[in-house]
């Protein structure tokens, strides 16, 4: 046979020969075997790699002749040598000779016309046996002697058939079942039996990879003592189902492994049609459930930015109104603290209403950092005003901005949202007990802002440390938390360029944030400024903002106004919105603008939402900021652009 065909005869092929009762071997010119049964390796005792496709015929040889196969040899390498020349020069040939374990047998080899040979292998014992006693009492024997000695030797031969054929079918029915334990081991996913006892009689083995904390050997086992009580208890109503005849799919949620599981159990039916068991299919789908989660968010998304895309504008310019007015009404004189306090806690809503607008209208995307110059101190009072009617009237919230004083850049409503979720994280964990929640703020070598939320609650357990910046880890129950807050606040400190860190101290759970400390100006260059506006309330608000901030201003309502007065001598800055009276737009008006010798800054304003095709045609092109806005990030935005 060819030494250079590599492929196994079929299983069809292989099942043939194994049914002979002959041993068969068929070696190659290179003395490597290519085909043998079943029969050779019993015959001969051979170990597994000398049976195998490849294996050297001198190998074999030293094997047998070791094993006494051959009778006594002074010299086994000239005897292996010998035998190696014989079958390099292979010549048809019978014979017969007595092993070392007394049992004859009969060799027949002939060569094949590719290259190499077949032999033959024929156990003779009973055979000789028979032709001895046949000589030696053939004056004995009578007739009915012969038939019954022919039947027996006819018998004897079927019944070796029939056992030759059986242990063939027990090899199949072996080499099936490890292949299909081997496909099952292989599967991401558990599969297993139960019987009416509620007991494993099969496991893949793969129910670690579901529930980490349970046993991979569980045959034999109660489902109750391998699942444990809270697997055991989402699966019991299905299971019950599955006893009484009927299939089933369904998920659960595994707190202490925080995982997303999904079952499938179907029936085990005898011959009778009677329910013997339970057959069962389970997986991890935790990634697949966060994904789908996330995916229902954004559809969810989506369809508030839709719903509220006809509405963003008008909303947006109330805010801008609500926040213009509360800035002229809180520089009032003598207006009472009460006053004050309400002004406050209504600009802090408007403000929050204004980060809703936002997250609407721009929720399918990155949300982007936008900084500003922002009062820390007048931040965490408007936090801690919007915060404290969420509080039990047992806990208790202290904020300390220390010696930041100054105007820091950066996102204020990120930030707002940011401490807020950790606040209301903080009130979960302490529950109703009484509690207090601590927010500091501080300078690190004038190159952070380090920010540090702590509270009185029981902390971090050892899971949370390691997995709740995670997104859908969450520890709260009956699906009250999303599992986003810690991962929103960790995408706002990435995104800003700092870090976050969770620890916990003497007395509770501290959550410590850091941003990149940047201080922002004082007081920005007084210019000549064009506000183009169609609303008159805006307008108005508009105006007194930037005379607040030293600009002087002069005022238009259409494309057409704004272009004459822009030639005016010593306009430098055009503030317009996109919406405007007339035909043409603000992005119609900057065009226009764009080249002309003494305006150098054009800026846009809007309340279109993110998604609309005119803002983000004007956002491509010029710097633009979305109503509403307060009188900090307005004067951020003519400095910055951002």
């Amino acid at each position: 046979m060819s030494s250079n065909r590599t492929d196994k005869p079929d299983s069809l092929t292989q099942a043939g020969l194994n049914l002979i009762q002959q041993a068969l071997t068929i070696y190659d010119r290179d003395l490597r075997l290519a085909v043998s049964n079943s029969r050779f390796s019993e015959m001969f005792g051979l170990p597994d790699h000398l049976t195998r496709r490849g294996a050297s015929f001198a190998e074999t040889i030293r094997f047998l002749a070791e094993q006494g196969e051959y009778g006594e040899i002074h010299d086994l390498s000239a005897f292996i040598d010998e035998r190696v020349a014989q079958a390099r020069d292979f010549k048809p040939h019978y014979m017969e000779r007595t092993r070392a374990n007394g049992r004859t047998i009969s060799v027949e080899g002939n060569p094949l016309r590719q290259g190499g040979w077949v032999t033959v292998y024929t156990d003779i014992t009973a055979i000789k046996r028979q032709e001895a006693l046949l000589r030696s009492h053939s004056a004995q024997l009578s007739d009915q002697l012969l038939t019954h000695s022919e039947e027996l030797a006819r018998t004897n031969r079927e019944l070796a058939a029939t056992i030759a054929a059986l242990e063939e079918t027990k090899r199949d029915l072996t080499d099936s079942e490890a292949l299909s334990r081997m496909t099952t081991e292989m599967m991401p996913a558990h599969i297993a039996h139960l019987d009416l006892d509620e007991c494993y009689t099969y496991s893949n083995r793969k129910l670690p990879s579901i529930l980490p904390d349970r046993p991979d050997n569980i045959v034999h086992l109660n489902a109750r003592d391998a699942l444990g009580s809270e697997a055991y208890s989402a699966i019991k109503p299905w299971l019950d189902q599955a006893y009484q005849g009927h299939a089933s799919v369904f998920e659960f949620s595994h707190s202490k492994a925080a995982r997303r599981i999904r079952c499938a159990f179907t029936p085990d039916r005898d011959m009778a049609g009677k329910v013997s068991g339970v057959y069962i299919l389970s997986m991890d789908i935790t990634e697949e459930a966060q994904a789908r989660a996330a995916l229902m968010q954004s559809h969810k998304r989506e369809l508030a930015a839709q719903l509220t895309s006809g509405l963003a504008h008008d909303f947006a310019n109330l805010l801008t109104i609500i926040l213009g007015l509360q800035g002229r009404l809180k520089n009032l004189p003598d207006l009472p603290p009460e006053a004050q306090d309400m002004i406050t806690t209504t600009r802090a809503a408007a403000l929050r209403g204004g980060v809703l607008l936002e997250r609407l209208s721009n929720i399918s995307g990155r949300r982007d950092i936008q900084p500003t110059a922002t009062d820390l101190p007048s931040l965490l009072a408007d936090i801690r005003a919007m915060a404290i009617p969420s509080l039990p009237e047992s806990h208790t919230l202290n904020c300390d901005c220390g010696q930041l004083g100054q105007p820091v850049l950066l996102d204020s409503g990120y930030l707002q949202d940011t401490l807020l979720n950790l606040i209301l994280n903080a009130r979960d964990a302490m529950g109703h007990d009484p509690g207090h929640i601590h927010i500091a703020l501080k300078p690190v070598e004038n190159l952070w802002l380090e920010i540090t939320v702590s509270d009185t609650g029981p902390g971090f357990t050892d899971e949370a440390l390691t997995h709740a910046l995670d997104p859908f880890y969450t520890t709260k129950r009956n699906d009250e938390g999303s599992g986003l807050g810690l991962s929103m606040v960790y995408d706002f400190a990435q995104a800003s360029g700092g870090h976050l860190k969770i620890a916990n101290g003497a007395n509770g759970a501290i959550v410590t944030l850091r941003l990149p400390l940047k201080f922002a100006k004082t007081k920005p260059a007084p210019r000549l400024v064009l506000l183009v506006e169609d609303s008159h309330e805006i307008r108005t608000n508009l105006r007194e903002m930037l005379r607040d901030l030293g600009h002087s201003v002069l005022e238009a309502t259409s494309a057409d106004e704004a272009e004459t007065l822009a030639a005016i001598p010593g306009i430098d800055t055009v503030l317009t919105d996109i919406t405007l009276d007339g035909s043409r737009t603000g992005l119609d008006l900057a065009r226009t603008l764009k080249n002309a010798p003494n305006v150098s800054r054009l800026y846009m304003m809007t309340s279109l939402p993110a998604t609309n095709k005119i803002r983000r045609a004007a956002a491509a092109e010029f710097a633009l900021i979305g109503k509403p806005f307060t009188q900090a990030q307005l004067a951020h935005f003519l400095e910055t652009g951002t």
